[in-house]
């Protein structure tokens, strides 16, 4: 098993964030929406925020970036990307279960949101015991989300909050207050 540790981000990390992006996502934002280099780096300088974003290290070299969201109902896992060189090797599996056991001790869920192109991502959160709640997306389908969770809720309402405008929001290069 790999040795990962959380870091955090410092503005000289700007540029690895986003090449990581492109790396990782790179082919699945093509897919939806076609990748355009600038506006692709536009949307990474609007969003970069190295008070909220983590750098997943894994035996002292950067790996990938977390974003973790805890809220007064849930726990919610804004963003995770590895580099494809790191992909699969039981770095994402540690990391989320760590998330999931966080959550539990507050009584609440993990949630997330993936791109339904993303099918390796949905197969990996499957694996890990998170069940779709609801699918949501442009009238086009071309761009569609998956939203997930750790564990069932009495009340799966839960996803109409912010979290499923949010996600669309972000997914589509903008940022979650409505500038763009």
């Amino acid at each position: 098993m790999s040795f990962v540790v959380l870091r955090p981000v410092t503005p000289a990390d700007s540029e690895f964030c986003f090449q990581l992006h492109k790396a990782a996502m790179g082919d699945y934002v093509a897919a939806v929406w076609g990748w355009d280099d600038a506006d692709q780096r536009a949307w990474h300088e609007r969003g970069f925020d190295p008070d909220r974003w983590q750098i997943i290290t894994v035996e002292g070299a950067d790996a990938g970036i977390l974003i973790v969201e805890y809220g007064a109902n849930e726990v919610y896992l804004a963003r995770i990307e590895l580099h494809p060189d790191h992909q699969g090797r039981g770095i994402g599996s540690q990391l989320i279960r760590s998330l999931i056991d966080t959550a539990g001790r507050r009584g609440q869920s993990l949630a997330l949101d993936v791109l339904a192109v993303n099918t390796r991502a949905l197969a990996f959160y499957r694996r890990h015991g998170f069940r779709e709640v609801v699918r949501h997306g442009e009238d086009d389908r071309k761009f569609e989300c998956a939203s997930l969770t750790s564990r069932p809720t009495s009340d799966d309402r839960w996803i109409t909050r912010s979290t499923d405008v949010r996600a669309r929001q972000v997914l589509r290069g903008r940022s979650p207050d409505g500038m763009s």
